[in-house]
């Protein structure tokens, strides 16, 4: 394997970002995304390259003041057990950090890989009262998911939600 690396994504790479997803949306495992929505959230979003190919990508999505998302992890199947899903999740970990957040969420399949990293299973109310409501207003597909509300459940049965405290 060659060596890569793990930068901000451009908007350039942002029909590669598809074609990454494209596999785990045919199976369920990741939301789709059209490409405004992609193109839209350019600047949440790393991606690891080798060679000039994408391998993998990430992104962070900031929901409230404290608390973000690690939201659509995808690395390339010839490139896992590599490290570039821990590289990318670290990139964007770094990056909260910059932003001010102390708190991260993920809804994932990948349980383990997420627990190595401190990541621990949550269970449903994790915002106090009055931020729920305002985040109720978002229109955002991953703040549903993270509301745990019961129109998104059928796109995300079997995901586990988990949560890490940011140093």
């Amino acid at each position: 394997m060659s060596e890569y690396i793990v930068r901000p994504a451009r908007s350039t790479d942002i029909i590669g970002i598809r074609n990454l997803l494209q596999p785990m949306v045919e199976q369920r495992i990741l939301l789709g995304k059209d490409l405004a929505v992609l193109y839209g959230a350019v600047q949440e979003f790393v991606v690891a390259e080798a060679d000039g190919e994408l391998i993998g990508c990430g992104a962070l999505h900031v929901f409230w003041e404290d608390l973000g998302e690690v939201r659509t992890l995808m690395v390339r199947a010839d490139w896992l057990h590599h490290g570039v899903g821990g590289a990318i999740v670290g990139a964007l970990e770094d990056h909260a950090r910059e932003l001010g957040l102390s708190r991260l969420f993920c809804l994932t399949f990948e349980v383990d890989f997420f627990g190595r990293r401190g990541y621990s299973i949550i269970g449903e109310q994790v915002v106090d009262p009055d931020v729920y409501s305002q985040l109720l207003r978002s229109g955002d597909a991953g703040v549903e998911e993270f509301l745990d509300l019961a129109h998104v459940k059928p796109n995300t049965l079997g995901n586990t939600r988990m949560l890490k405290r940011l140093n």
